[in-house]
């Protein structure tokens, strides 16, 4: 290989290495201070680069949350394999565990990135339609996947409003806001309910151990 045909490549390690060192001082700020504080200066001075080496990778700072937000949505279609249907012999109850087990090894991975997200969402119109489009795909892939289910007996005709609602108490448990996991209390107690609160919605309230 000739020094011509390699610097290509050279370069686009060098450039990946420059945005991954951008995500990643915005991972590192998330845990300093909130969203809001974070300044493109402040990103690119942790990061190590130039802010013309910032707006050359991402256009705000908002598109490197887009990226941190995405990269969460492929860890978790990653772990569900897409979001299968329940395997050969999974019980519901097995099923139910298993998946909000998933959902909170991506936001136990991602915090304070998730938890920062939801605090931001109401205040902030850019965030809410990042954490609104990640939620909107979660939504439409868990329905696809429950409407699969020969065994499935949802509470209400309306699917989607239903796994909309599961969908909103499980994030809010996950990033442990007081007003679901109480104040000082074992958040285990709380993702325990929301296991039974998936359970029940979608396979008609039985205790269901068996496939």
């Amino acid at each position: 290989m000739t020094a011509e045909s390699a610097t290509p490549e050279i370069r686009r390690s060098r450039g990946d290495r420059q945005r991954d060192a951008i995500v990643g001082a915005v991972r590192e700020l998330l845990q300093e201070r909130p969203f809001a504080d974070l300044s493109v200066s402040t990103i690119s001075e942790r990061a190590g680069v130039a802010r013309s080496g910032f707006y050359f990778y991402f256009d705000s700072k908002y598109a490197v949350l887009a990226v941190i937000v995405a990269d969460a949505m492929a860890e978790l279609d990653k772990l569900t394999h897409d979001f299968a249907p329940r395997e050969a012999g999974e019980s519901p109850s097995d099923f139910a565990e298993r998946m909000v087990g998933y959902a909170a090894a991506v936001f136990a991975s991602n915090d304070p990135i998730m938890r920062a997200c939801k605090l931001a969402q109401s205040t902030d119109a850019q965030i809410r339609e990042i954490m609104n489009d990640f939620e909107d795909t979660v939504i439409d892939k868990i329905v696809g996947l429950v409407r699969q289910d020969e065994g499935a007996r949802p509470i209400s005709d309306d699917l989607p409003a239903l796994v909309r609602m599961l969908t909103a108490t499980t994030s809010m448990t996950l990033t442990q806001d007081s007003a679901f996991v109480g104040r000082g209390d074992d958040p285990a107690r709380a993702v325990e309910v929301v296991e039974r609160l998936w359970l029940y919605a979608l396979w008609g309230g039985s205790d269901l151990r068996e496939g």
